[in-house]
């Protein structure tokens, strides 16, 4: 299928207009933290001054230029439009996704992407109030370890590496299948621009799609060994692609996260929200 076709493919917004900016500007938030954590962590890989990031450390890093606090507080506002889309789409099911199983588990997903970058927002807003501290610990490893002193608690933990394998696998499909430009209309542009997004979005969900496995893979290892230090986040996932593939596999798939977040930006400019 053709870039022009599968894009021309939407159903009208049906959203009302606050919903869809609410969207865009989360979308472009959201944008922002990937491009910097890849990019970030590409610096880091050929040893350019980066580090390998994950979305906290991105954070950390905003809050370190000159005007931190108020780039912060933009990131903030941002990342709280996407929480508000998130839960939206769940509860109102502005995307008419339905109560069936497949409608249930697409909308429990949106609330999980909420969830999870409220919490990003949470710890935003602290630095802006706090500052960095040094304490915290790993909040990951601190809720698998919860998990694991459950009945059945290493059963659960496999399930959600489970879970974390399928959202891999997905990714990767929305790339190669192109999914991902679903309800978006490049009406205007240049075939080369369309041309230069699209193939941003195919390597940014590709790239996702592979951090999401090797996470999943991590909390297979958790359960396994009924060990919540094996949970490791996206820092470690770098780590591993370095020590597996080198810098050059570690380059790549940071790349890969630049463009998903340009592809973001994207979504917030072109895509029909209201119908994904």
């Amino acid at each position: 299928m053709s870039i022009a076709e599968s894009t021309k493919k939407y159903i009208p917004n049906t959203s009302p207009a606050w919903v869809s900016r609410f969207a865009s500007v989360g979308l472009a938030a959201k944008g922002v933290v990937y491009c910097l954590l890849g990019l970030l962590s590409f610096m880091a890989a050929f040893g350019l001054g980066g580090q390998k990031a994950d979305k906290q450390n991105t954070v950390n890093f905003i809050y370190d230029q000159p005007f931190g606090k108020v780039l912060i507080a933009i990131i903030v506002i941002g990342l709280l439009c996407y929480v508000a889309w998130r839960f939206i789409q769940a509860i109102k099911d502005t995307e008419s996704k339905g109560k069936d199983a497949k409608g249930s588990f697409t909308r429990v997903r949106y609330a999980f992407s909420g969830l999870a970058y409220l919490g990003l927002a949470f710890s935003a807003l602290k630095l802006i109030f706090n500052g960095k501290s040094s304490g915290g610990g790993n909040s990951r490893q601190m809720v698998v370890s919860a998990v694991l002193e459950q009945p059945l608690g290493q059963w659960l933990v496999g399930l959600a590496a489970l879970g974390f394998f399928a959202t891999g696998i997905y990714q990767v499909y929305k790339a190669y299948s192109g999914n991902y430009r679903k309800n978006i209309s490049y009406d205007g542009l240049k075939s080369t621009q369309q041309k230069a997004f699209d193939r941003a979005g195919k390597l940014g969900y590709a790239a996702r799609g592979i951090v999401w496995f090797i996470l999943g893979y991590f909390l297979l290892r958790a359960a396994m060994h009924n060990n919540a230090s094996e949970a490791q986040g996206t820092r470690q996932v770098f780590d591993f692609l370095q020590n597996t593939g080198g810098a050059l596999l570690l380059g790549v798939v940071a790349l890969g996260l630049v463009a998903y977040g340009i592809f973001m930006f994207v979504r917030a400019r072109y895509e029909h929200i209201g119908r994904a």
